[in-house]
């Protein structure tokens, strides 16, 4: 390609950002009759699950799921990375092992030169070859913007299914990567994101979610989801109100990329993050004068964000331990569940 392709210029949006805000979504499937569900349906859609998974026998369950969305980054080979790392991140959420994946893949074609697109299709494959599975099929269509995704499939046990809204008051939560994708993204489309903080980007966003299938096995970890568009606090309030419980966490516990907390307190942030707030703001409960720039790191919108489990506190030990073997070096404690309605109090 003779000129630098910025992906980011063709797209109104980036990353996990793109997704519909929860509130809009909420009224978008009020309507939608949910139908009787097969009893082999472990999960589907009654709740805002990761993934569906279907058991097939007394020792397998299918996880089925798809992601996509439009460029995050210029980068035609990142860009397939990082959406392919964030598909299959749903499957390692459930507890489950990817097993292969079909691609799908939306382009301009008459905006893209066919080696970026090539180049984008490439970047996931080579997390997919990093997963141990492969990229077995998929559909392409001639779009408007760059979409780029996975559809994951995966097996796990069906004792080792990790929902969302199987939490208990008293579990503790444990964060597996570091919150601030949303806002260097948003950086990286004014111009201002240096080459150090793209490799810190870059390094989390493309980083497996892998302990999720070990995380299943141990009998103290309740519930497990992934961080993505919705932020660290509405993903939280979605296993609070699945688990019928409240969540306090502790701000200066949380886990966050240094340039993108520099960026933050700089007012940098993304149109979801507001989005993000005006749909759950009435459930969660902010010390007095707390910054903004601390409220938009909550609802930044997380692109292949890292696993949120809670656990009981005798687990803690053994869900670090494998956090930490497996190379996620900041995964950390960050709350714990309390009995109570469905809320989020934010502590200093």
């Amino acid at each position: 390609m003779e000129n630098p392709i910025r992906l980011t210029t063709y797209s109104h949006g980036g990353g996990c950002g793109c997704k519909i805000s929860p509130a809009i979504l909420s009224q978008i499937l009020s309507d939608i009759p949910m139908r009787m569900m097969p009893k082999e349906l472990l999960v589907g859609i009654e709740s805002s699950d990761d993934a569906a998974v279907y058991q097939l026998n007394e020792h397998q369950a299918v996880i089925a799921t798809t992601d996509f969305f439009t460029p995050i980054v210029d980068d035609p080979f990142h860009f397939g990375q990082i959406a392919a790392t964030n598909a299959l991140s749903d499957v390692y959420a459930m507890g489950g092992q990817p097993i292969f994946a079909l691609a799908i893949v939306g382009m301009p074609l008459d905006k893209l030169p066919i080696e970026a697109i090539q180049q984008i299709i490439a970047g996931g494959d080579s997390i997919c070859a990093k997963a141990g599975i492969p990229i077995a099929g998929g559909h392409s269509i001639d779009t408007l913007e760059p979409i780029y995704g996975l559809v994951a499939i995966g097996l796990v046990h069906p004792d080792n299914v990790k929902r969302n809204n199987k939490a208990k008051a008293g579990d503790v939560l444990i964060l597996g990567k570091p919150l601030g994708v949303g806002i260097l993204s948003a950086a990286l489309k004014k111009g201002r994101l240096d080459a150090e903080g793209y490799a810190q980007m870059l390094a989390t966003t493309t980083q497996l979610n892998t302990p999720g299938t070990k995380l299943a096995s141990i009998a103290g970890v309740h519930a497990m989801t992934d961080v993505t568009g919705f932020g660290l606090a509405g993903h939280l309030l979605e296993i609070c109100r699945g688990s019928q419980v409240s969540a306090k966490i502790n701000f200066a516990d949380l886990p966050i990329l240094q340039t993108a907390r520099d960026f933050a307190e700089d007012g940098i942030l993304t149109g979801a993050s507001n989005r993000n707030w005006s749909s759950y703001d009435e459930e969660v409960r902010l010390p007095e004068d707390f910054p903004a720039w601390q409220r938009h790191l909550l609802t930044d919108p997380q692109t292949s964000g890292g696993l949120l489990v809670a656990c009981s506190p005798d687990s803690v030990k053994d869900v670090l331990a494998e956090f930490h073997q497996k190379g996620f070096a900041d995964a950390c404690i960050v709350g714990e569940l309390l009995e109570g309605a469905a809320e989020l109090q934010v502590v200093l």
